[in-house]
């Protein structure tokens, strides 16, 4: 009897410490992915911001102004100089 409680105790914490290690390993690359999704984020957030500064400098209304005077159909007005 006393045989096969030590074999008992000695299965449960090897069972125990394999446990532990897949524990351990599923942390990791839960941490791993935790970190790349933050990159991700990070990165997408940047180019979001980088969009976002073109659509204001696109509607920006000197911006419009200036591309409605450069535009080659445009008729010039009084305050642009005629072309020779």
């Amino acid at each position: 009897m006393s045989q096969f409680r030590f074999v008992f105790v000695v299965f449960c914490f090897t069972a125990v410490l394999i446990f532990a290690v897949y524990l351990r390993s599923v942390g990791n690359q839960v941490f791993y992915q935790l970190c790349e999704c933050n990159a991700e984020q990070s990165r997408l957030k940047q180019d979001l911001g980088a969009k976002q500064l073109r659509l204001e400098a696109m509607i920006n209304p000197a911006a419009i102004s200036r591309r409605l005077r450069e535009s080659p159909g445009s008729k010039p007005s009084m305050t642009q100089k005629p072309a020779r």
